[in-house]
């Protein structure tokens, strides 16, 4: 591919951030055999699409977007259409959270549409949609299809389904999956029971911090309910085999009150919130008090099937609670490594 086209779909936090990076790739590897020309950027109420697939500006795009009065193209008929009419290869990067494009990823994909995106959505949704999207995919029986890569879906930037991958790829046997799959969780848990000193603050009073700086979605019961770390469960274990058909077809431990969680606002569940301190300061002391800490994990046994989401006690000197701020961490237990865990750890 000498020239490759860029749709890209989404410019939230994600998006923005992958437009920049996109924009000084292009701007620093200009003598590059491969040019790269973005052609479509787009929010769910406007867009900018390049009509003679001529490279958009992108310093320029999220101004232009802003006042675009040129609708989204619609999936999957008017987007075939107009990949279709590119004069090369087309990736679609998906910088959504959204189910209903997530849908489309099949369709674009046996039409010859690359996709690259952090959307769990896909892949975390009804294992049908799973099974549909990889066998739409190129691979040795389908050379027409497109690549799709979603390596963001689980740890952000880090390299957790690539070493997944590469683990089964060559041979090994994974046995089992643990670790702190949301930067959000965390973050409170390092926070509230951190390793070492002792932190006097009241998990309503940490959850409202993490949402004043950002860590938590604006709704903190987004994250609070383990469905975000449930669904990255779920494609790690397809990925290691097991046939989990939704990520809510095993015990998920959520943190939110029942009578919270019909709450009318974010700011009326977490006023509500610190009339239920008292039971996670009581498992706070309880793990303390034999040497331990408590941490919100995912946990995966390849062996017998098992997967949940939750929390657990921790020996103060595991890497799991010696964790801090917002930072990830997954252990792969595999035949090859033994007991000691092979573990990838960094920002998520």
């Amino acid at each position: 591919m000498t020239k490759v086209y860029i749709a890209i779909i989404g410019v939230g936090g994600v998006g923005k951030e992958f437009l920049k990076q996109l924009s000084n790739y292009i701007t620093s590897n200009r003598s590059a055999p491969h040019i790269l020309i973005p052609i479509v950027v787009s929010r769910s109420s406007a867009a900018v699409v390049s009509q003679d697939y001529s490279p958009i500006f992108l310093p320029s795009a999220l101004d232009n977007l802003a006042r675009s009065t040129t609708n989204p193209l619609s999936f999957p008929d008017e987007a075939l259409s107009y990949f279709r009419g590119a004069p090369g290869e087309v990736i679609l990067v998906d910088n959504t959270s959204d189910e209903k494009l997530a849908a489309h990823y099949p369709a674009l994909l046996k039409n010859g549409v690359h996709i690259a995106t952090p959307n769990k959505k896909g892949f975390s949704s009804d294992i049908t949609l799973w099974d549909s999207i990889f066998a739409s995919a190129r691979g040795p029986s389908n050379l027409g299809g497109g690549y799709v890569f979603h390596e963001a879906t689980v740890g952000a930037g880090l390299p957790v389904l690539s070493t997944l991958r590469e683990l089964i790829e060559t041979g090994d046997k994974v046995k089992k999956i643990e670790g702190i799959f949301s930067g959000t969780m965390s973050f409170l848990f390092n926070t509230f029971a951190p390793v070492g000193s002792g932190s006097s603050a009241r998990f309503s009073e940490v959850v409202v911090k993490a949402r004043d700086l950002g860590y938590t979605e604006p709704d903190p019961r987004d994250d609070l309910n383990g469905l975000d770390v449930a669904r990255k469960l779920t494609i790690l274990a397809r990925l290691s085999g097991l046939n989990v058909r939704t990520p809510t077809s095993f015990p998920i431990q959520t943190l939110i009150p029942k009578p919270l969680e019909s709450a009318a606002s974010a700011d009326e569940f977490l006023q509500g919130l610190g009339d239920y301190d008292t039971a996670m300061d009581e498992l706070k002391r309880d793990a303390e008090a034999i040497g331990k800490t408590i941490r919100y994990v995912g946990k995966l046994d390849v062996e017998s099937g098992h997967v949940e989401v939750g929390l657990h006690t921790f020996n103060t000197s595991s890497p799991i609670a010696g964790l801090k701020g917002s930072d990830n961490i997954i252990s792969f237990y595999t035949e090859r490594y033994g007991d000691n865990a092979l573990i990838v750890q960094g920002a998520g």
